[in-house]
C-alpha cells in the first residue's frame, strides 16, 4: 500500500470510528490547560487528572499561582514526575503571564514557545485544544504510531520531522483531532511493548511486522 492510500484509510476510519475526540485532560480554562499539559510532560494523564483537582482549586489562574513561590506548588504535585522542575516552570511561567499577557495564555507560538517550561509539543496542544489551530503535537504515541502505520518514513527520526510530515499530508480541517487520534491509539491499542495487533482494526493498512504476523502473514509490507 502506497502512502498515500494509507493515509485515506487511516483517516477515514477515524473519521467513522472518533469523529468527536477530545484530550483526557481534565481543565476549565485556557491556563488549567496549558498548566495540564506542561505537567502530563513523562506522565499520565490519568495521574495528572488525579493532581490537578486540588491543584486548581488552590490556583484557578495565572495571577493566584503568580504569588506564590515553587514549594507552594510542589505540595500539590509531589506525586508527578520531575515535580521539583515542573514545579519551578509553572510560577515562573504564570509569573511571566501576568507580567507579559495580563494573565492570558498568548495563542502566538513563539509567545507560548518563550514561556517556561513550554516545549513545542505543549504549544502545538494549546494551540490545538484552546484555540482550534491546526497544529499536531506530537508526543511519543504519535511518534511511535506515526512509523508503525508508516505514515512517516524512517529519516522522520525526530519530533518535528514527524509533525512536517504529518502536517503535510493530514488535510487542514482534520489536523486537530488527528494529534488525538494517533495518541488514543498508541496509548489503548498500537502500545509500546506489545501493541494488539490482533485487535487493530488498521492491521490492513498498517506498515507494522507485527501486524502481519496478526493476520497470519509472513513477513512485512513495503511502500
Amino acid at each position: 500500500m502506497r502512502r498515500r492510500e494509507r493515509y485515506d484509510y487511516v483517516l477515514r476510519y477515524f473519521r467513522e470510528q472518533m469523529p468527536e475526540v477530545q484530550t483526557e485532560l481534565e481543565f476549565g480554562s485556557v491556563f488549567q490547560l496549558l498548566v495540564a499539559v506542561v505537567l502530563s510532560a513523562q506522565c499520565t494523564d490519568k495521574r495528572i487528572n488525579q493532581v490537578t483537582p486540588d491543584l486548581f482549586r488552590r490556583f484557578p489562574d495565572a495571577k493566584s499561582m503568580a504569588e506564590v513561590e515553587p514549594e507552594d506548588v510542589l505540595e500539590y504535585i509531589s506525586s508527578v514526575s520531575y515535580p521539583n522542575a515542573k514545579a519551578a516552570h509553572l510560577v515562573s511561567m504564570a509569573r511571566q503571564l501576568v507580567e507579559r499577557h495580563g494573565g492570558e495564555v498568548p495563542t502566538d507560538m513563539n509567545e507560548l514557545l518563550d514561556l517556561p517550561g513550554v516545549g513545542r509539543k505543549t504549544a502545538n496542544v494549546v494551540q490545538s485544544v484552546a484555540f482550534g489551530k491546526a497544529t499536531m503535537a506530537v508526543d511519543t504515541h504519535v511518534f511511535r504510531v506515526s512509523h508503525r502505520l508508516g505514515l512517516v518514513s524512517k529519516t522522520d527520526d525526530t519530533p518535528y520531522k514527524v509533525e512536517q510530515t504529518l502536517v503535510k499530508n493530514i488535510p487542514e480541517e482534520d489536523i486537530p483531532r488527528a494529534h488525538h487520534w494517533l495518541l488514543l491509539h498508541g496509548r489503548y491499542v498500537c502500545t509500546a511493548r506489545r501493541p494488539h495487533c490482533e485487535k487493530c482494526e488498521l492491521a490492513n493498512a498498517c506498515a507494522f511486522p507485527t501486524s502481519s504476523a496478526a493476520r497470519g502473514e509472513s513477513g512485512s509490507r513495503h511502500e
